[in-house]
């Protein structure tokens, strides 16, 4: 029997039919911009004819439609989706994504080196490639506390695993810049390899300094000039437009055919929800060309230009001998997916049907002590206090100072400037931290808001009005074992438990769906104005994007990167 070699050698010269054609459609060509007719020949995962007439074992009819590469996204955590690897695999794959590189940040920092592998023995039984990038700062700072530590001895067992690509965003900047013997030895262990960026606003002579320890990808640019600055640097540019940070439509100066080599485009943290109601990739492909970006452009970004940036040298064309990535589209204008492939696979339900299922994880990771309203009491203080100042589709925020109202020695939510309060409480079982702060921006006139998901370590996060309904939220996470919670008026009115390290559902994604379209109503009868509320309050705990923050220690000023407070 011929090696697979010499059947896609045969099959490409045309000596044997193909496995499969495309016939009547036309593919469109990254390299030179045009769209060609032409038939397009599979054997097994690999492309092996185009521009030619083939034979095929299975012939499809496309006529009338437009064969892409298959969609890369660069940057994204799995369980911002808020379920398994499996099930994002089943979401994500029919609009056109056939390889996600991830980085398992989330559920490394609360179950550490058994996250990893929970997301690396998934990889390998999906049917999108799903490559994992090795996460970098567990924990991610020193001012808030973590349920794992990951040295870098934890993670060199990880490194020659077939699906592993380098390491994950550093975020730590202020340590690379300052020489952390921590960050030093995780880019030492790393070098030569790829590292992935993460460094928001950072400029000048610090930019330098952080891309000199070999740091080349960045998916944090929030406007155009930011963009420049990094890719005149050497750094390779990843559009991102999740459910909170959507920074599309502020990068479009910068998606030119001249720039589209040093771009990419990413995701970031995109729930279901966001995904069945407008897409993945295809949306933003769609939204930039609406926007006046030329199709080349972003689809050179949402693949080739992609694949180069990661090393992944066998996809991102339509052409012989490249990865059978491909996605049958109706309009380059509106990129609806008809047909998928992944390896040469035509995607179907039944394909997904022949995965082997991988056992959940850290099903009792929610620790926390049970807590009152009286918890959440925050002294009166002269002057000025802090307040998280929250920007709709943003997850950078800014540092706010008011003088707050109060009542009796108790410093009090002010509804007519939409403050109210915020909280973070230590959920891994290990010094029980409650630390209170108050934020602007959620337009809640009752009510809380509470989340396991919380940026970067994943402690208990909740919002509200009232002290009594924040204390029931936070309490009821306990016993549904993680997930969000929506509480008004001392009533439950909305929740979906996440048991999966406090971060994922164990349910289809249909179902996560449907829920958290009934947990955002919940939300909004709250009063709140946010469009993604729950990961807008996910996002209040990461203290390594500037500029106010809070963490279960209190407090924290980003911008000089320590503890302003603690209560």
């Amino acid at each position: 029997m011929a090696s697979t070699l010499e059947r896609k050698i045969d099959q490409g010269t045309g000596r044997e039919k193909a496995d499969i054609v495309l016939k009547g459609g036309r593919f469109f060509d990254l390299v030179t911009g045009e769209l060609v007719a032409s038939d397009i020949a599979i054997c097994g995962d690999t492309i092996i004819g185009t521009c030619e007439s083939y034979e095929g074992v299975e012939v499809i009819d496309i006529t009338g439609k437009i064969v892409v590469p298959g969609f890369i996204d660069t940057h994204l955590h799995i369980e911002s989706s808020l379920v398994t690897p499996h099930e994002f695999d089943r979401c994500v794959l029919p609009y056109g994504v056939t390889t996600a590189i991830c980085d398992p940040h989330e559920i490394a920092n609360v179950l550490g080196a058994e996250g990893i592998r929970f997301f690396l023995d998934s990889a390998l039984e999906t049917i999108m490639d799903i490559r994992v990038q090795l996460s970098s700062c567990v924990p991610a700072t020193h001012l808030e506390t973590s349920g794992a530590d990951l040295p870098i001895e934890k993670l060199l067992p990880f490194r020659d695993h077939p699906q592993v690509i380098g390491l994950a965003e550093f975020m730590n900047f202020p340590g690379v810049i300052h020489k952390d013997p921590i960050c030093m030895a995780k880019l030492e262990a790393f070098e030569g390899e790829h590292i992935d960026g993460h460094a928001p606003l950072l400029s000048g002579t610090s930019l330098n300094g952080y891309l000199s320890a070999g740091i080349r990808t960045e998916h944090e640019c929030t406007t155009a000039e930011e963009a420049l600055e990094k890719i005149r640097k050497g750094m390779h540019i990843l559009v991102r437009e999740g459910s909170v940070s959507k920074d599309l439509h502020a990068l479009t100066p910068i998606m030119t055919e001249r720039l589209s080599p040093y771009l990419a485009l990413c995701t970031d943290d995109r729930n279901p929800l966001d995904i069945a109601e407008q897409g993945h990739l295809d949306y933003m492909i769609r939204t930039a060309i609406g926007a006046g970006v030329e199709p080349l452009a972003i689809y050179r970004a949402a693949s080739i230009s992609a694949a180069k940036a990661f090393g992944l040298r066998d996809r991102g064309l339509v052409a012989p001998g490249w990865r059978a990535d491909l996605v049958v589209i109706d309009t380059l204008q509106n990129c609806k997916a008809s047909m998928v492939f992944s390896a040469g696979r035509r995607v179907t339900k039944e394909l997904f049907a022949t995965r082997k299922p991988i056992a959940p994880v850290g099903l009792d990771s929610v620790k926390a002590r049970p807590v009152l309203a009286s918890h959440f009491g925050v002294p009166v203080t002269e002057g000025e206090t802090p307040v998280i100042g929250v920007m709709p589709g943003k997850i950078i925020t800014e540092h706010r100072r008011h003088v707050l109202p109060s009542d009796g020695n108790q410093t009090s939510v002010d509804l007519d400037n939409d403050i109210i309060k915020v909280a973070v409480i230590e959920r891994h079982g290990k010094n029980g931290n409650h630390a209170n702060g108050f934020v602007q921006g959620f337009g809640l006139k009752k009510g809380a808001i509470a989340s396991t998901v919380g940026h970067d370590s994943h402690n208990i996060c909740v919002v509200g009005v009232s002290e009594d309904d924040m204390a029931q939220a936070a309490n009821r996470l306990g016993v549904i074992k993680g997930g969000f919670v929506v509480v008004e008026d001392g009533k439950v009115t909305g929740e979906i438990a996440l048991p999966v390290a406090g971060l994922m559902s164990l349910e289809p994604y249909e179902i996560v769906r449907d829920t958290l379209h009934e947990l955002r109503k919940a939300a909004y009868a709250l009063g709140t104005t946010l469009e993604e509320p729950f990961l807008q309050v996910a996002f209040l705990p990461l203290p390594v994007i500037p500029h106010l923050k809070i963490s279960d220690m209190g407090m924290v000023d980003v911008d000089l990167f320590k503890l302003i407070t603690s209560s």
